[in-house]
């Protein structure tokens, strides 16, 4: 069993899912960073400063050592905006390399041995003629 585990660890196409979910999970770091640092401090500066990540409703306001209850719409803002930065950037890569496949997928499609055999039959009574 631990033979068989072993083989199934060391396929390709596992170890390819490991360095996918470790380059995914930065790259939503990134994606974070990117939309809090630079994409909604211009757009807070458009609706007058405001900062999304602070944007709440407070349910039940605080009493005593008890927090107040609130509901962070702005934080869902800004996930909701990097769902759809990441999900647009992947959509656009899958789509590039699904491009480079069928281009490669075209250049391996191989002619029949007998499609060959039957052009240069064809070249052969061309130059006879």
């Amino acid at each position: 069993m631990f033979e068989e585990f072993k083989k199934f660890a060391i396929k390709g196409n596992v170890v390819d899912l490991a360095v996918g979910v470790v380059v995914g999970g930065s790259f939503g770091k990134i994606v974070t960073s990117f939309v809090n640092d630079i994409i909604m401090p211009p757009i807070g500066v458009l609706t007058g400063g405001v900062d999304f990540s602070k944007l709440a409703v407070t349910l039940k306001g605080a009493s005593g050592e008890v927090p107040a209850v609130t509901m962070n719409y702005g934080i869902f803002l800004n996930t909701v905006i990097d769902f759809s930065i990441i999900s647009f950037t992947i959509f656009f890569v899958v789509k590039q390399l699904a491009r480079f496949k069928k281009k490669e997928d075209a250049k391996k499609i191989k002619t029949p041995e007998d499609v060959l055999l039957l052009q240069e039959i064809r070249d052969l009574l061309k130059n006879k003629a």
